[in-house]
């Protein structure tokens, strides 16, 4: 279990495979994360703006990073990334699209949109795993935030 000031990761996913694998690279790490998780669009739009189930701050805590796949139901990826980069108070929170999709026209629609970063997911747990763990050490521990207050440390 994560350390109560572990930091809060919000995975947007729909496809219950990849958010095993995702929550399996973040799981065999330290420091542990805090993982949520929306399995569409519009969950994830409500937890990030306190709606309905998530109203209580409790159940929806301020992510130190977004992880969005594109493909989502109800609510589109890129709609999702364009509500999330067009908010006030959830614009700086950094978004690392972590997707399928290697077209060329995703990634330019993703960066128009204000990504801070375009992953292309692989196929291999292994790489996976590396893959998460680099995100981990240069977003989790490299990056500094707005009201972070002190030098970030390596995670």
């Amino acid at each position: 279990m994560a350390e109560p000031d572990a930091p809060q990761v919000l995975l947007i996913e729909d496809n219950p495979d990849h958010e095993e694998l995702i929550r399996r690279a973040f799981a065999e790490r330290e420091p542990k994360v805090m993982l949520a998780v929306a399995r569409h669009g519009e969950e994830a739009l409500d937890y990030l703006h306190r709606r309905g189930d998530y109203q209580d701050p409790s159940r929806s805590p301020r992510p130190r990073l977004i992880l969005l796949d594109l493909r989502l139901p109800r609510v589109d990826g890129l709609e999702v990334l364009g509500e999330i980069k067009s908010s006030p108070a959830l614009r700086s929170t950094p978004v690392v699209v972590l997707t399928t999709s290697d077209s060329e026209h995703d990634v330019a629609r993703a960066y128009a949109q204000h990504a801070n970063s375009y992953l292309v997911k692989p196929a291999e747990f292994s790489r996976i795993r590396e893959m998460i763990d680099r995100v981990r050490w240069y977003w989790l521990g490299m990056n500094r935030l707005p009201g972070d207050g002190s030098p970030a440390t390596p995670a």
